[in-house]
């Protein structure tokens, strides 16, 4: 019944003269709406100025049970029940860090380092043990470090040159390519997951909704992160 009141309520969205207009409540991770989201959406209202936008968060990253939104950017392969889910990009991970942290080691090509670098993890250690199996190394290396329960902390211990994390290059591709940050090995983890797009079947034909998936899409793509996912 409250989804349903919202629905009412803020899809006053109607096709005027000038196109589209009313409220449009999107819902995504932290560090998606922190590393491109909130970077970008200026783009989408400056082509429909009369939509309001609202950006939510939520630290579950599969959540999409928040009746105020009207459209949800997901990560991971959890079952979402009565939303329609499709890919919106998939993405790898790999060992990121600045270049003054890269350049306390001699030999920091060898991922043999690490046992004495400083790791920093969000929440567990699963994504360093994870590149640490895939790349020879004893998993127990990976058990050390400091574990903070948000990515955009990791992502600032980071860029303050603190240690060494496991990036999602799809967000941290922009550092990595002015050279803010650096990709000291190439081996990487490809995840069978990624981030999902996901709406509630009771929005599917909000026009507001449809363009902004529109607009994210080309958007994605024009960045040169959605060139591995159909449009």
């Amino acid at each position: 019944m409250r989804r349903a009141l919202n629905m009412i309520s803020t899809s006053t969205e109607r096709l005027s003269l000038n196109g589209l207009s009313g409220r449009l409540t999107i819902s995504a991770p932290p560090g998606f709406v922190s590393a491109w989201l909130s970077l970008n959406l200026g783009d989408f209202l400056a082509q429909n100025p009369e939509v309001v936008l609202n950006a939510i968060s939520s630290h579950n990253l599969t959540d999409t049970s928040n009746p105020e939104a009207d459209t949800f950017i997901t990560f991971g392969m959890e079952a979402r029940a009565h939303v329609f889910a499709e890919t919106l990009l998939k993405v790898e991970f790999s060992p990121l860090c600045s270049p003054a942290y890269l350049s306390r080691f001699k030999n920091f090509n060898d991922p043999s380092i690490l046992k004495s670098a400083t790791l920093l993890h969000m929440g567990n250690f699963a994504d360093w043990e994870d590149w640490m199996r895939q790349t020879g190394l004893p998993v127990e290396h990976a058990r050390r470090g400091i574990c903070y329960s948000d990515m955009n902390i990791v992502y600032n211990a980071v860029m303050a040159g603190e240690g060494i994390a496991i990036g999602d290059t799809v967000l941290w591709t922009k550092d990595v390519q002015s050279g803010k940050l650096m990709r000291p090995f190439a081996q990487s983890l490809h995840s069978d997951s990624g981030y999902f797009l996901c709406t509630p079947e009771e929005n599917l034909n909000n026009p507001i909704v449809i363009e902004f998936h529109k607009w994210l899409k080309k958007r994605l793509e024009v960045s040169g992160l959605r060139h591995e996912v159909g449009a």
